[in-house]
């Protein structure tokens, strides 16, 4: 009955996204808002708010989490506690399908017959959001996605919506750069030595360099488990680290660079070649395999900077300028990051985008 008076057929003729705003007693708001060929509307309340932020609040895009990516599930206001996002209703509610301005797909989840994803035909208005974040080596090119979505949500720089630990640049150029006590030359945290996910070129490296140099592993590869609250301080006690990503792709390039940026430590990378990380951080802040004939020569150079202490502070002068900031090391919070991005990106950017051919992007 609140709202039998707006409904009308003129009503379907408006536009997607026609809202409109009603008080009905003093504090309460309504919207009702209306979409192109579905005269259902869907009602918002609001409480003793000032009209201006009521109206505000009540126009964010709806972002439906269509799959809890690995069933790993956090609080969904934990977007504005950590991140300070809070531009749309990020929800989990699988009822305001018709309704929701954006889908966000985790790509992992979905059966290869497409059985879990929503019903069709889709609303017109609806964008729908490819969410991967792992490299091509461990895609699973499930037939039929070709061409259902809108948008991309990725590590790749091209993506639509790119998800990356970014360096920040300093307000105030740091006077004094304090690198934190060393008790360990060479490190590296590894769980994964699958050679079904790639890791095949960096076990063969590693098994070679440690012919050369001592190094201090951890991680559930070697039945030595490391408490989470540890793994910032084990790596910062390390001079070197390897950040040796599982598969070789452009852009791939993951939280095992940022980790060492950010507690003072110097990485030493497997990955895409130097050129791609220096899109992201300074050439002086990290060794490249590459630039090494051989792991030997590589373990060399180590142990050279490790006795030139002058050549070794030469690695943290960028954080005179920059600063990394620690990412989430819980195992459930892991794709907060990606999820609350793309909680600020549909809110920034509300046009409509055709359908892609996401393998062709993908995998070219």
């Amino acid at each position: 009955p609140l709202w039998k008076s707006f409904l009308g057929t003129q009503m379907c003729l408006l536009p997607p996204h026609v809202y409109m705003t009603q008080q009905l007693v003093p504090g309460i708001f309504f919207r009702i808002c209306f979409h192109m060929f579905m005269c259902i509307p869907t009602v918002c309340l609001s409480l003793d708010c000032p009209s201006n932020k009521c109206v505000a609040a009540l126009d964010k895009p709806t972002l439906l989490l269509w799959f809890w990516p690995q069933n790993y599930r956090f609080n969904l206001s934990d977007c504005k506690l950590l991140f300070d996002i809070d531009d749309c209703f990020l929800t989990d509610d699988r009822s305001l399908y018709g309704s929701a301005d954006a889908l966000l797909v985790f790509h992992r989840a979905i059966k290869k017959d497409l059985s879990n994803l929503p019903p069709s035909p889709r609303p017109s208005f609806q964008r729908w959001i490819w969410f991967h974040m792992e490299s091509p080596t461990n895609t699973e090119r499930i037939p039929g996605l070709e061409k259902l979505f809108n948008l991309t949500l990725s590590y790749r720089s091209d993506a639509d919506i790119v998800v990356r630990n970014h360096l920040a640049i300093r307000k105030n150029p740091k006077d004094k750069i304090v690198i934190p006590q060393k008790d360990k030359l060479v490190c590296w945290i590894v769980s994964n030595t699958n050679p079904k996910t790639g890791t095949v070129v960096r076990n063969r490296y590693y098994n070679e360099l440690k012919k050369y140099i001592t190094v201090h592993v951890l991680g559930n590869a070697t039945g030595q488990f490391l408490k989470h609250e540890d793994y910032y301080s084990i790596i910062a006690s390390c001079k070197f680290y390897l950040s040796f990503e599982n598969s070789i792709h452009r852009d791939y390039i993951t939280e095992k660079l940022n980790a060492p940026l950010t507690v003072g430590t110097v990485p030493v990378v497997l990955g895409p070649p130097r050129e791609n990380y220096e899109k992201f951080v300074p050439g002086s802040s990290f060794i490249h395999i590459n630039d090494f004939l051989s792991p030997k020569s590589l373990a060399q150079y180590l142990i050279m900077v490790n006795r030139d202490e002058e050549l070794y502070k030469s690695y943290f002068r960028w954080r005179k300028h920059l600063s990394a900031k620690p990412h989430l090391i819980l195992q459930n919070q892991e794709f907060i990051q990606p999820i609350c991005t793309a909680c600020e990106y549909v809110a920034k950017h509300r046009e409509y985008k055709g359908v892609k051919d996401i393998y062709e992007w993908y995998f070219s």
